[in-house]
């Protein structure tokens, strides 16, 4: 039996309300089905549109296989291209992110425009056609200042994600923020493992002490069932629409993205220790309404986040094999807020830093444990565990048709 047939069978096998069966967590093998079926098909979070805020602003990121290029054109316009020169492939932007005229391949120099065409080939043969070489694009589009990807010769439609997520998240006006700080750590688990621990708070009590001081533990917050019976949730909700800010829960009719405005615990405005705001200067000037809790957004396989009146913290997940997970945090401030004047970088990163510490050995004891021969799919918690059996129907039910369908969505080559 071939491991797409296995793990359609899995799939079609698997118990409602059960974590799934050690293949899915551990298996190199259903780890490239998941790339090929998922990463390589739907939207990815890349990153913010304020990273790259003038032309020649670029990015890099690897999903898989692919490593890419995010950037600023001439025209101000976001692109993004698969960051392999077409001479010989060599990798052309090697930096995490800089700034650059054009885009210089260092094996040979080939010489890349903003736009990903090629305008410099050195010493080639006369009459060289460069029209033909230049770099290929990725599709890319934007919303309320987050740019996605998606490596998919035919994308889905990114316009109904837009058009939900947008109301919601440009009053707070990303789009001119600033990164004030940013890591990188590797979670030793599968990338599902990661989503099944950010999806729900049951674990919160006895492993985050920081972000229990103002993230509220209410399963009503972390999942999708009886949020709308939730007396204080849909208090808060009233009082943030009354200023004019969407809050209440929506949710993609397929269960890919979501978003809301959740309180914060007790009269907490930030996830500070104290509670109290990490940044003088609130991050959109637009919004002057007080205690607005934190809008979260979750969009699968890459990203959650949080707003706050304060700041923004962002989280991106990107797989890099079986077993192991790179998880990017970001946190944004108003774009004049300056360090040591309106924040204290130590303050605004603390509870998040060590919340991410904590989830990291989270994930890699479940994974640790997951491997033991012993181990077989156990049963969620119905009260605490509703935001993690959503994920796992949303990926059991992505996977069903794309493992049937043998033909699938063609993807660009890098070659």
């Amino acid at each position: 039996m071939d491991t797409r047939q296995r793990m359609l069978e899995m799939i079609r096998a698997r118990k409602h309300g059960f974590t799934l069966q050690q293949p899915f967590y551990i298996d190199p093998d259903f780890f490239k089905l998941d790339l090929e079926l998922i990463w390589y098909r739907d939207w990815l979070f890349a990153g913010h549109d304020c990273e790259i805020p003038k032309p020649g602003c670029y990015f890099t990121l690897q999903v898989g296989a692919y490593p890419i290029v995010v950037l600023r054109d001439r025209d101000g316009n976001i692109r993004a291209f698969h960051n392999s020169c077409r001479h010989r492939g060599s990798r052309v932007c090697a930096a995490h992110k800089g700034a650059t005229a054009r885009l210089v391949c260092p094996y040979h120099q080939w010489t890349y425009d903003l736009d990903g065409s090629l305008v410099y080939a050195r010493q080639v043969s006369e009459g060289f056609d460069k029209s033909g070489f230049g770099l290929k694009p990725v599709a890319c589009e934007t919303a309320g200042g987050y740019i996605f990807i998606c490596l998919a010769d035919e994308p889905k439609d990114f316009a109904p994600f837009r058009e939900t997520m947008e109301p919601y998240f440009l009053p707070h006006r990303l789009r001119d923020a600033r990164v004030a700080y940013e890591s990188t750590i590797i979670e030793k688990g599968n990338w599902k493992l990661v989503w099944e621990n950010n999806r729900e708070c049951y674990h919160c009590a006895a492993n985050h002490p920081e972000l229990c001081k103002t993230y509220p533990e209410a399963p009503t917050i972390t999942g999708v069932d009886s949020v709308d019976n939730d007396p204080e949730l849909v208090a808060h909700w009233d009082k943030c629409e009354a200023a004019g800010l969407p809050s209440r829960f929506t949710i993609d009719p397929n269960g890919q993205f979501r978003t809301s405005r959740a309180p914060l615990v007790r009269d907490a405005v930030s996830y500070t220790m104290t509670g109290k705001p990490a940044v003088r200067k609130r991050l959109s000037d637009g919004v002057t309404a007080d205690r607005i809790g934190a809008l979260l957004l979750y969009h699968y396989p890459t990203t959650w986040n949080h707003v706050l009146g304060d700041y923004a913290v962002t989280f991106r997940v990107l797989p890099i094999s079986a077993t192991e997970t790179a998880v990017t945090t970001k946190w944004l401030v108003h774009k004049d807020a300056m360090e040591d004047v309106d924040y204290d970088l130590k303050n605004l990163i603390h509870v998040w830093t060590e919340t991410n510490d904590q989830d990291r050995q989270i994930v890699e004891e479940n994974a640790f444990g997951i491997q033991s021969p012993a181990y077989e799919p156990g049963p969620y918690s119905e009260m605490h565990e509703g935001g993690v059996m959503q994920f796992i129907e949303w990926y059991a039910a992505s996977l069903e048709p794309r493992l049937t369908d043998k033909a699938g969505a063609r993807l660009k080559s890098v070659a």
